[in-house]
């Protein structure tokens, strides 16, 4: 009998445990499922704040994501054209996986002002200044380098911009003759100083990191630099160039941090080194706190015979490197931007084969850096000067 009471009354001890538990297991599967309604109308919200934002008429067309994990970039410049082509592309995405190479950069907007994939924005549309090198594929194209792991920059010209300048000429600098501003090159160039230039440039990007892109690199992001400068009406009175430009830049902050792709600019190589503006509005201590890399053009071939006292700066490209990095990177140190330098994979000045494109990469890789990009206009690159992946 007293076996029996104690056997009842653990049987009735297990049932309730097990209800204890199954009760227990029921919250945490509602929990999981709450949070999973949670977050879903969370991303479902964001896209389509997102949406409305990159002025895209459907939520599924934009990709909604988390900015990419931060890392050393090793890349290559490519046309529109370049990336689009199934055979180019194909051999650029063997190159990189031989190679240290792990991303590319890609025009979306090139130096003729056009834009070079299908865009909804409705200036775009408005004036004709499209046109798709992509054939309505640009996202397929991102997509095929990111099934590689590669990282997908977005360029993308400014402020020289002919095309607008001609559609719009109220958008672009005039000279003091009469009509519109040309520089050596026949090239009109837009007012920097006009917000509403500054908008359409920030709608680009917008659409561009809509496509997946990992970042947006901004070229042309000053005054102009050659030409008759003395005959351009410009209009920013007595205010330096350098401040319409770091205005520009916080402007570029503040309407793009938000958004899932890293800011990058395209600056001459002299910013290292020079901190005057170079009449052209660019330095560095504008830029360092508003974008999250910066990219000086330091081409040997570029510096003038007679700097550092070498008689062809090109045939000496350890030294030029050397010397731009060291008196650059401080001005890094506690800021939010990071220093990728563009680099010379062209012949111009001396022969730029393995030696000297090593020779330009291993001083750069001397300092705190984040990677750095190698420019060919025509697109041909091969390993020469490159690390091979065992």
């Amino acid at each position: 009998m007293e076996e029996n009471f104690f056997q009842i009354k653990f049987e009735k001890h297990m049932q309730q445990n097990l209800r204890h538990r199954t009760y227990f297991l029921i919250a945490i599967l509602f929990g999981i499922l709450t949070i999973n309604w949670v977050y879903s109308e969370y991303q479902k919200t964001k896209a389509e704040q997102l949406s409305l934002a990159f002025g895209l008429s459907e939520v599924d067309a934009l990709v909604v994501r988390e900015k990419s994990d931060t890392h050393v970039i090793k890349g290559i410049y490519l046309t529109a054209n370049s990336a689009a082509s199934e055979k180019i592309a194909g051999n650029i995405i063997d190159l990189i996986k031989k190679t240290e190479l792990n991303a590319v950069v890609i025009d979306i907007k090139d130096y003729t002002g056009l834009v070079l994939y299908d865009s909804q924005i409705s200036l775009v549309n408005e004036l004709g200044l499209e046109d798709d090198r992509f054939d309505g594929k640009i996202k397929e194209v991102i997509e095929r380098f990111h099934k590689e792991g590669i990282y997908v920059i977005a360029r993308q010209t400014v402020f020289q911009d002919p095309i607008l300048a001609r559609s719009k000429p109220e958008f672009a600098f005039k000279s003091k003759y009469g009509g519109l501003w040309h520089d050596h090159k026949g090239l009109a160039w837009v007012d920097a100083t006009n917000e509403e230039v500054w908008k359409y440039n920030v709608d680009i990007a917008k659409e561009a990191i809509g496509f997946g892109f990992d970042e947006v690199n901004f070229d042309y992001i000053r005054f102009p630099s050659d030409g008759n400068l003395s005959a351009i009406a410009y209009t920013n009175g007595d205010k330096p160039r350098y401040d319409v430009m770091r205005e520009f830049f916080s402007y570029l902050s503040e309407e793009l941090s938000p958004y899932p792709a890293y800011i990058s600019l395209d600056m001459f190589g002299f910013v290292m080194e020079r901190h005057d503006g170079m009449s052209i509005g660019q330095r560095l201590e504008d830029a360092v706190g508003f974008v999250d890399y910066i990219c000086p053009m330091m081409y040997p071939s570029h510096y003038p015979s007679g700097h550092l006292n070498l008689d062809n700066p090109a045939a000496n490209p350890g030294i030029v490197i050397d010397n731009g990095m060291k008196k650059g990177t401080p001005y890094f140190e506690n800021k939010r931007a990071m220093v990728r330098p563009w680099l010379q994979a062209f012949n111009m000045g001396a022969d730029y084969g393995a030696v000297n494109i090593r020779a330009q990469i291993d001083m750069v890789e001397k300092y705190p850096n984040a990677g750095w990009l190698l420019w060919n206009a025509s697109n041909r690159y091969s390993t020469a000067g490159l690390k091979l992946e065992e």
